[in-house]
């Protein structure tokens, strides 16, 4: 006699998405407002109307919350569809404006998601290395415009690492929030500075 095979229902799994996608939007939006360290499990069930064992059961502690919402932010990213765009560029002055845009729609798209993250990192057991695992594409993107900017004429006056790291200072994501959001620049007007900034320092 066979063994019977366990059936898997598809609109039982497609509801199942939809519950760890609620969870993982709510938690998200939870530690955005008010800090990893001041959100329990109880209240992100609260606010995806679920049982608080749906949520364990479903996507794990709150600390497999925050590294899920890590996971998604980076895959959510779009830097190798910007990074595509920035290499076909032939001038450092639209490599830059490519650049300045493609990280603002980064940084304005997944914004809810960095503050998240960044409210996690002083209580979070391991915060350094979740910080490196969300931020490292987005600094290897920033590393290869710098190559890129130092194959066109006239190439930066700072060699590569060092182009790299200023790229980083300009257009990663502290310099966003220090403009927009402690100094409340809208993002348009962060994106026009930000790109001029880093035009008059590097060409």
């Amino acid at each position: 006699m066979q063994p019977k095979r366990s059936y898997v229902s598809p609109l039982r799994e497609q509801a199942a998405a939809r519950t760890r996608e609620l969870i993982l939007s709510r938690a998200t939006e939870l530690f955005a407002e008010r800090g990893y360290g001041r959100v329990t499990v109880a209240d992100i069930a609260a606010a995806a109307g679920v049982a608080a064992k749906t949520v364990f059961a479903s996507v794990g502690s709150k600390s497999d919350i925050l590294n899920r919402i890590v996971d998604q932010g980076v895959d959510a990213s779009g830097y190798a569809r910007a990074m595509e765009a920035l290499l076909a560029e032939r001038t450092a002055e639209s490599v830059l404006r490519t650049l300045a845009r493609g990280t603002r729609a980064g940084n304005q798209g997944q914004f809810t998601v960095h503050e998240a993250i960044r409210k996690a990192l002083p209580v979070h057991e391991d915060g350094e290395a979740l910080w490196e695992r969300a931020t490292a594409d987005y600094r290897e993107a920033l590393r290869t415009a710098a190559r890129h900017l130092h194959t066109l004429p006239p190439p930066p006056v700072y060699p590569v690492a060092e182009t790299a790291d200023l790229l980083w200072h300009w257009f990663g994501p502290t310099a966003w929030r220090s403009l927009v959001v402690e100094s409340g620049w809208t993002w348009d007007r962060a994106e026009d500075v930000l790109c001029r900034t880093a035009l008059a320092a590097l060409v």
